[in-house]
């Protein structure tokens, strides 16, 4: 008889624990997180490891379902709006893109001759600069996340060389970034800003003459190496190229604070990630393209150097115009400052 009701006993046990266990998992809050890039830009990478990480690591209190680009958020230049809404709790996203809202948005990726993969991981996480690009996107009802960062961008592909400021005189450019646009317009180009997706087709039709997009694996992708001939060096336009996760903030406050540390240390891990991978894999890629009879041309260090002088221009004219802006590029020429003897 006591063997029977010890039975008993453990079994009831058994079904709460399987009770208690059902509802935790049904307790898991569960987001929607898409990607900015489609399948065939290869930056996703970045974007669905930062994804399975933090599924791991935030569990058993966040779900979360990765969906490519172009899934539920079909246009790239939306995800902002689409995540600090709520129509997705998150979304990846390139900071420049939202450079219409504010300037200091220009500042957290890919300025012109100004931070480096390296400087950006710096100053994100040990300058103040996280705290600060905070600041920026709760402005709009966001928390961001710098999760990905690839070495500086390949330069641009041409179907014309190019090795002076001269040569870009009459050259229809993708180029994205506003100062980038005015830096190649001072050059004697035109800039032209579309989605990743179509630059291969509109150099196919010559709609443009050149592009440019990412490091050499994302660009051997896209499929460059069929419609352009030249691949112009250094990448000035976009040195430290860093992607960023965008946090619905209301859907984000209602997290427990275990799983809302772990978005921090999900970032860093996956940074780390992005950076040595797509570092590592533009040797492999750069011979690629060399192996299938594409050009290097390099541009003269005067070009150079007005380059730099116009980017400065601009740098101080966006900083007199927007005391955000100022915040975060004072903050950065800080942090030049800071280790500047080193």
């Amino acid at each position: 008889m006591r063997d029977a009701k010890r039975w008993v006993l453990v079994m009831v046990i058994a079904l709460l624990a399987l009770i208690t266990l059902a509802d935790a998992a049904q307790a898991a809050t569960r987001w929607r997180y898409q990607s900015i890039w489609a399948p065939s830009i290869t930056l996703w990478r970045g974007d669905k490891y930062f994804g399975d990480l933090l599924n791991q690591m935030a569990a058993p209190d966040l779900a979360i379902q990765y969906f490519d680009g172009g899934t539920l958020v079909t246009k790239s230049d939306e995800m902002f709006d689409a995540v600090a809404k709520g129509t997705i709790q998150m979304g990846t996203d390139w900071p420049s893109y939202w450079e219409g809202k504010n300037t200091a948005f220009s500042l957290i990726t890919s300025t012109p001759m100004w931070l480096t993969p390296v400087d950006y991981m710096l100053w994100f996480w040990q300058a103040g600069g996280l705290e600060l690009c905070h600041e920026l996107y709760g402005k709009f009802g966001l928390v961001w996340y710098p999760h990905s960062v690839t070495g500086p961008e390949s330069g641009q592909r041409s179907n014309k060389p190019i090795y002076k400021g001269d040569d870009y005189k009459g050259v229809k450019m993708r180029q994205c970034g506003r100062t980038q646009a005015n830096i190649l317009k001072d050059l004697g180009g035109a800039a032209i800003f579309m989605p990743g997706a179509e630059i291969y087709l509109a150099l196919s039709r010559g709609t443009i003459d050149a592009g440019e997009f990412s490091v050499p694996e994302c660009d051997w992708s896209m499929g460059f190496q069929e419609v352009t001939k030249f691949w112009v060096l250094p990448g000035w336009h976009q040195p430290g190229p860093v992607s960023g996760v965008l946090i619905n903030k209301a859907a984000y406050d209602k997290l427990p604070d275990r799983a809302k540390f772990m978005f921090k240390e999900a970032a860093m891990a996956t940074m780390m990630r992005a950076y040595t991978y797509f570092e590592y894999s533009s040797g492999e890629y750069t011979n690629k393209f060399k192996a299938k009879g594409i050009k290097m041309t390099k541009l003269d260090e005067a070009t150079i150097a007005k380059i730099q002088d116009l980017a400065n221009k601009y740098m101080l004219a966006d900083a007199e115009a927007n005391p955000d802006y100022t915040k975060l590029a004072f903050s950065q020429a800080k942090y030049f400052k800071d280790i500047a003897e080193w």
